[in-house]
């Protein structure tokens, strides 16, 4: 699988020019650093939450970890982990574990973590557990400044 096709309309419809970077297969997102020999705080990772508000979309580093409370208490939302059979139907173009950290693109609200703030360059997920996406960090800002953010993960 290459690029989801979801993603890469997006994309193209935005302007925005990116790299593809094929790796060998992962299974999560500190091995796909490490494959793809990237620094880890460089690779956005997106996960998927939901309450009775709808989807939202957290996008930080994969070198940390989400901090629920830190989250729920700057949105005022009590938000749960979505399941896997929740991501794949709203992600039917990606592989369940690799949905790229662009939820407008999907149509989904997203919050991003302020430690990717100062980043030059950016990778994440195309949609397969072999490919990645390389944006310039600005780039990555742009698609995001629509979105809240603030500090709602902490280094592993």
């Amino acid at each position: 699988m290459a690029i989801a096709h979801t993603l890469e309309s997006y994309m193209t419809r935005k302007g925005i020019s990116y790299e593809v970077i094929p790796h060998q297969r992962s299974h999560n997102s500190m091995e796909t650093a490490e494959m793809a020999r990237i620094p880890g705080d460089r690779l956005a990772k997106a996960v998927l939450l939901e309450d009775e508000s709808g989807y939202l979309m957290a996008v930080l580093p994969s070198t940390h970890r989400l901090e629920m409370g830190a989250l729920h208490r700057a949105l005022n939302r009590k938000l749960g982990l979505a399941t896997e059979r929740e991501i794949a139907s709203v992600f039917g173009d990606c592989d369940v574990g690799a949905i790229p950290p662009l939820g407008a693109a999907y149509g989904i609200e997203m919050v991003w973590d302020d430690s990717l703030a100062d980043q030059s360059d950016i990778y994440f997920e195309g949609g397969s557990h072999e490919d990645l996406i390389h944006l310039r960090g600005e780039q990555f800002r742009g698609l995001m400044s629509y979105a809240k953010h603030g500090r709602f993960s902490r280094h592993v």
